[in-house]
């Protein structure tokens, strides 16, 4: 465990998920929102959404809403929200102004260009870039602001001592203040930056657990401060490391870096995704195939790892599969059919979707491949010449001509058809798959297929005569 001080956990779990509404939903967005919701479900706790969109150049509407798309698709219902920051404008201003007349914060004259001039000059020195507190009150008496200059306010960071805090995840983390200087709370246009608005936040909606990945390690002890500086105590962090691609590297576009709602379009269930992303780095056990009703009743944050973990192609489709066999069919059925609209098959005419469901879900990983893989079902496909030349030939054209006429008589049951077909074979002494494959050539135009004698009792007794008496024509 990378945290052995005891840990007491408050009577109400309060946790949150803060996106910035910039871009899409992410697997790593995904997994924090994951297992920000499932600790606070544990614990019968309060699951709190809030839209960061103070980024007013980089934030839109239609990223918010692939956030809610998403959060909605994996199931990750909230108890309160979704709060914006930009809609709570005034109560950070009135907060800034408090702050001001208490000496906790300072509006700062430095341009942009002396700013940049003095990071240079540290770094010339070998220094690390920081602020150097020249517009602090006690540095900045009779001191005339410069005209022109919009200021920024900065937060009056300690000197002194030590930020301290028991990550859940990292263990103990400390930072002297030495280390930090005065960070931004508002930009010249008045705009409350990031670090402050997070603090803000976090109290008024007395968030108990903060759950985030651990890129912001270096933020939290900024505002470790500035909670403190309120008189509020900080909640307890805890810092998720990264999810890597499968080759050891960040995870980027080209290896799982895309947005959550791409996995629905390729076929993959919630139930599967849920699962997939609480194995990124949190265990149960040996357990691999679980429920979100499963993943609330055990997560806990100490089994989250403190190593990166790797996005796994292999593994995320063997969940899916195992998932799609564990609904129901009807079930199965029901989600399978917008997928077989997408790839413009009309349901209503073929074989009901869970009997589809039924014959392919041992053999393909997700919808989309379920769905293409019963293609033929629906349409007709064209044979390919060279396949029927080489599966229809002298040897068993007789046999295959005899079973045209056997399946014009026989009831039309799975077992009626099976019979048909081994009973062909054997008048004319041959083996059963001499009479199969080429069926299969015929009615499916492919050799890869479940059981023929389901697929042609699905087919119906007029659909596959048709195609059978149509594929003979072709190599008559």
């Amino acid at each position: 465990m990378p945290n052995s001080t005891p840990i007491t956990i408050p009577a109400t779990i309060r946790t949150r998920f803060a996106p910035s509404p910039t871009g899409f939903l992410h697997l790593g967005g995904a997994r924090t929102a994951l297992f920000s919701w499932a600790y606070a479900r544990h614990h019968h706790g309060a699951f709190v959404l809030r839209i960061e969109d103070t980024d007013r150049e980089r934030s839109t509407q239609a990223a918010t809403d692939a956030i809610l798309d998403s959060m909605a698709w994996l199931g990750l219902d909230y108890d309160e929200g979704p709060f914006y920051q930009t809609r709570r404008m005034a109560r950070y201003r009135e907060t800034l102004d408090d702050m001001l007349a208490r000496g906790l914060a300072y509006y700062c004259y430095m341009t942009q260009e002396e700013l940049e001039a003095l990071r240079e000059a540290q770094m010339a020195r070998g220094e690390k870039p920081r602020y150097d507190g020249r517009w602090r009150p006690e540095n900045s008496v009779r001191k005339e602001p410069p005209a022109g200059v919009k200021p920024v306010i900065r937060f009056r960071n300690p000197d002194e001592g030590t930020v301290v805090w028991e990550d859940r995840v990292k263990g103990r983390i400390e930072i002297a203040n030495s280390e930090l200087d005065d960070l931004v709370i508002a930009r010249s246009d008045g705009m409350p930056t990031y670090n402050f608005c997070v603090v803000i936040d976090d109290i008024d909606m007395r968030i108990t657990h903060v759950i985030r990945g651990d890129d912001h390690v270096n933020n939290t002890p900024r505002q470790i401060n500035i909670f403190r500086a309120l008189g509020s105590e900080p909640p307890v962090f805890a810092h998720v490391p990264t999810v890597l691609g499968e080759d050891g590297q960040k995870l980027s576009k080209r290896h799982g870096a895309v947005g959550v709602m791409e996995y629905e379009s390729a076929g993959y269930l919630p139930e599967a995704m849920v699962n997939f992303l609480a194995r990124l780095g949190w265990a149960h056990g040996n357990d691999e195939v679980f429920s979100a009703p499963m993943l609330c009743e055990w997560f806990e944050l100490d089994a989250i790892s403190p190593a990166p973990s790797r996005f796994n192609t292999d593994k995320l489709r063997w969940l899916n599969q195992e998932h799609m066999k564990m609904l129901p069919l009807d079930e199965l059925g029901r989600r399978l059919l917008p997928y077989l609209q997408r790839e413009n098959i009309d349901a209503t005419h073929g074989p009901a979707p869970k009997d589809v469901a039924e014959l392919f879900r041992e053999r393909t990983a997700t919808l989309v491949e379920m769905a293409q893989a019963a293609r033929f079902l629906y349409m007709v496909p064209v044979p390919d010449r060279a396949l029927l030349d080489e599966q229809i030939q002298s040897h068993n054209r007789q046999a295959l001509a005899e079973l045209l006429e056997e399946f014009q008589q026989i009831n039309w049951t799975r077992e009626a058809i099976n019979g048909a077909l081994k009973a062909a074979a054997k008048k004319q002494s041959l083996k059963p798959p001499q009479i199969m494959m080429p069926v299969r050539a015929l009615v499916a135009g492919t050799l890869t297929t479940p059981a023929i004698d389901r697929i042609l009792e699905l087919l119906g007794r007029e659909e596959t005569l048709a195609r059978l008496q149509d594929g003979m024509k072709i190599t008559a």
